[in-house]
């Protein structure tokens, strides 16, 4: 016999079970596109392929392919920004599932109120940094 709060904690995973499968999928799609090897099927950004630059999420199929295989200093070295953002990110889905179990939402960082401002300014300052043409910002070319 199932407990009563079932059906309710089963629709409350719903959402985030959807989200989870998704983002599997994404996962299985950079792992077997290998962004790691030039001349693939994943797209090569835009920015780097029209201006030459590293826009602030270069390196990001290549963060997640690396942090797919465990290979935490390549991740770190593909786009160490995204890398924190990954972690961002889990920590507010985790929330978010809690909240939708328990039934009342939990905050996180997407919600405080300089958030936009300091991911903005962030985003910014990664997008000028790494493309400084002298060490040790050249290091960080991807």
């Amino acid at each position: 016999m199932s407990h009563p709060g079932a059906p309710g904690v089963a629709r409350a995973l719903a959402a985030p079970a959807a989200v989870v499968g998704g983002l599997g999928v994404a996962c299985v799609a950079v792992w077997l596109g290998d962004p790691t090897t030039p001349g693939g099927p994943l797209p090569v950004c835009p920015t780097k392929l029209l201006f030459g630059i590293d826009c602030p999420g270069c390196g990001g199929l290549r963060m997640a392919y690396s942090l797919l295989h465990g290979d935490f200093p390549a991740a770190l070295h593909y786009n160490a920004v995204a890398l924190v953002f990954v972690g961002l990110f889990a920590w507010s889905g985790v929330a978010w599932t809690l909240g939708r179990v328990r039934g009342h939402p939990i905050r996180t960082w997407l919600q405080w109120r300089w958030t936009p401002h300091v991911v903005a300014v962030v985003f910014s300052l990664w997008f000028v940094v790494r493309n400084l043409p002298f060490a040790p910002f050249s290091g960080l070319f991807v």
